[in-house]
């Protein structure tokens, strides 16, 4: 059993060492911080937690540093998270308030987290299965070719080209747009594909040929990317912190890499009293991230969707501080899906 003390000592050591780099002594536990003890008070504190597997010595005569078990109990003990700076929720609310679509949006969100982190950032696309056909919009580019843009609740959109056969009026196109939004709009993407493809049955006679070529658009536009997806970005900062991981840091890229392994660790995170869910070190050995630590919260698009936005990085990372980042955005990514 860890005494109220000792938990203090394992604070104190994650902070000085996420903050240094080098392992921590009873001396300057001492020095630096008002335990009101000595030093061999200290280093008994420093046993206890050794026998724990909380803290261990990366060489002999050295000081301590964190295991992944010491930081597990660290960030579960987190009574509170540091709050953002008023700069920083204004760069988040300039930066994303900023973006065009959900694409832009999201590309936004990973560059701006990964900023605010120095860590790799990471969101989830709302899934396309779960949504609902908001609107389809069909433009006439020129007699023969038409635009058909897919918009969905989630705030997807998806536009394909439609080359037709014979000549296509404005009258046509406009026609065939009602009959196509009285069609799907409002059904999930199972449903959309089925109705899609007996488009033409439906349409006016005099539209069946052309309902009959869009139709085929429309069911690939239904079933592209049901798949989640991720956005990433701040690869570069993993290598900046070498250092921390044991041998090459190839591996670690090459398993971020795998987008299907990363979302069945984000889908597997539970969430905290803060909101954000970590798994840390060993927790990752099975999907061949067990030097690293990654953070998430979910966020809400518009249509209700669920998805996950989050940072990776290496064990010896600011916890409180990326944690808060991870909360902040994710919240404000749900304000502003939530208005679009």
């Amino acid at each position: 059993m860890v005494s109220e003390r000792s938990l203090e000592v394992l604070r104190v050591i994650v902070q000085d060492y996420v903050s240094s780099r080098e392992p921590v002594g009873s001396k300057s536990i001492v020095e630096r911080h008002s335990f009101g003890v000595s030093a061999a008070t200290i280093r008994n504190d420093m046993a206890q937690l050794e026998e724990e597997e909380l803290i261990t010595a990366p060489h002999t005569s050295s000081g301590r540093i964190p295991t992944d078990k010491g930081y597990r109990l660290f960030v579960d003990q987190l009574s509170d998270l540091r709050p953002l700076s008023g700069a920083q929720r204004h760069a988040i609310e300039t930066f994303l308030g900023q973006s065009a679509d959900l694409d832009e949006v999201l590309a936004r969100t990973v560059r701006l987290l990964s900023q605010l982190t120095h860590q790799v950032a990471l969101v989830q696309y709302p899934s396309l299965s779960r949504a609902t056909v908001k609107h389809v919009e069909l433009v006439r580019l020129s007699d023969n070719r038409l635009l058909s843009v897919l918009i969905t609740d989630t705030g997807r959109v998806e536009q394909r080209v439609v080359d037709t056969v014979g000549g296509v009026s404005d009258e046509h196109v406009a026609g065939l747009r009602v009959s196509v939004n009285e069609t799907l709009a409002g059904l999930g993407m199972t449903d959309a594909a089925t109705a899609a493809a007996g488009l033409a049955a439906v349409a006016p006679p005099q539209l069946a040929g052309l309902a009959a070529v869009v139709a085929d658009t429309l069911v690939e536009q239904v079933l592209a990317n049901r798949a989640d997806k991720l956005v990433m970005a701040g690869a570069a900062n993993l290598v900046r912190t070498e250092e921390d991981f044991t041998g090459s840091i190839f591996p670690v890229l090459e398993a971020i890499e795998e987008q299907v392994v990363l979302l069945r660790l984000l889908g597997e995170m539970a969430v905290d009293q803060h909101g954000v869910s970590a798994s840390i070190g060993r927790e990752n050995a099975s999907f061949g991230l067990g030097e690293t630590s990654v953070l998430s919260s979910s966020y809400h698009s518009a249509g209700s969707e669920l998805a996950r936005v989050g940072v990776l990085g290496p064990l010896r990372m600011d916890y409180s501080n990326n944690m808060a980042a991870v909360r902040a955005v994710a919240r404000y990514l749900s304000r502003l899906l939530g208005e679009n």
